[in-house]
């Protein structure tokens, strides 16, 4: 067994927004699994895009509020969100570089903002002993 095996990993999950003048962290969680990280992830984008873009016909939303309107353009991140959502592909894309140690990262963008989901691994630092117990 290899030092990485025995030494805990924890990963950390962010979401980001912002525009070309300014940056936000959104939210972010530290989980004990790459799964529960993408986990959380998928819940932030799906919430993320049903903010910018609400179906107009949610029960939540009063009647005549909202309406459909045409393609957005070609840059919708309420879109690409949703679409990163339902993405098995992209899903085990993240997934395998977490498990090799390395960071993921997807951005979504729109003509006026972007919006970034963050998940890299956490290892523990290993235990050093303290000086007392060093022998000299």
């Amino acid at each position: 067994m290899n030092a990485r095996q025995r030494q805990p990993t924890w990963y950390v999950a962010e979401s980001h927004g912002g525009d070309a003048v300014r940056s936000v962290r959104l939210g972010g969680v530290l989980v004990p699994t790459r799964r529960l990280a993408l986990r959380w992830l998928r819940r932030q984008a799906r919430r993320f895009a049903d903010a910018l873009d609400p179906d107009p016909y949610a029960s939540w939303v009063p009647g005549r509020a909202l309406y459909p309107v045409g393609a957005a353009g070609p840059r919708d991140a309420p879109a690409e969100l949703r679409f990163w959502v339902t993405s098995f592909r992209e899903h085990d894309y993240a997934l395998g570089r977490l498990a090799d140690g390395l960071p993921y990262e997807f951005v979504a963008r729109d003509a006026a903002s972007w919006y970034g989901l963050v998940m890299r691994p956490l290892v523990a630092a290993a235990r050093t002993p303290s000086p007392s117990h060093w022998q000299g």
